[in-house]
């Protein structure tokens, strides 16, 4: 007992067909209290927005880590968030004593506990999702004006009915996660037909 940096750690995007799964860690400061940190998934957009600008200013520390499609299709969507996870506490400019983590264990020497929900359950975690949340879609409003036929800029990735009827239409972009059975199965692909021919890089 007696920790008192500890780091909260989630990531966002485990379950979307495109981009990285992005990872942050925070260690909130017990002396500025933010409120209203819950669930990024239960808050509304301006309200995560609005949150994330309090965190990065009040915490501690704080950081932010992506693994690519690439390495997610290479390593599997499991390991890679673990990855990623870990590559955010490894920036963290203050070192934690302790890690509560949204329902993951990680390879590294600190005191840590896995929570189910954690979210939900600590206000750490759940500073840690509203990071992950809000740079992620910042990220994909960015990809949104790359592949614009595709509506990332509305469902973020994920596997809506538009985005699979995007993937029928047109195939998968160099950055959908082809291991996932619905981009590995969408019409063109499966047809042979070429992927989307646009930019890698913005």
């Amino acid at each position: 007992m007696g920790w008192t940096r500890i780091a909260g750690i989630d990531e966002a995007g485990r379950g979307a067909l495109f981009g990285p799964v992005v990872a942050a860690a925070v260690i909130l400061n017990p002396k500025r209290r933010i409120v209203g940190l819950d669930d990024s998934k239960k808050l509304p957009a301006d309200r995560r927005t609005e949150l994330a600008l309090r965190i990065r200013e009040h915490a501690i520390a704080w950081a932010i880590a992506e693994i690519d499609s690439q390495r997610i299709d290479a390593w599997n969507i499991y390991q890679a968030s673990r990855q990623a996870m870990t590559a955010a506490l490894q920036q963290l400019t203050t070192s934690p004593d302790y890690l509560l983590i949204d329902a993951m264990e990680l390879d590294v020497l600190i005191e840590q506990k896995s929570l189910i929900k954690g979210d939900a359950r600590s206000v750490s975690i759940a500073a840690a999702s509203i990071l992950a949340k809000t740079h992620r879609d910042a990220r994909m409003a960015e990809w949104d004006a790359v592949y614009p036929q595709y509506g990332l800029g509305r469902h973020k990735g994920y596997g809506t009915p538009d985005h699979l009827e995007a993937l029928r239409v047109y195939g998968p972009t160099p950055l959908h996660r082809y291991s996932f059975a619905p981009v590995r199965e969408s019409g063109c692909w499966a047809t042979g037909a070429t992927q989307a021919t646009l930019p890698l890089e913005i």
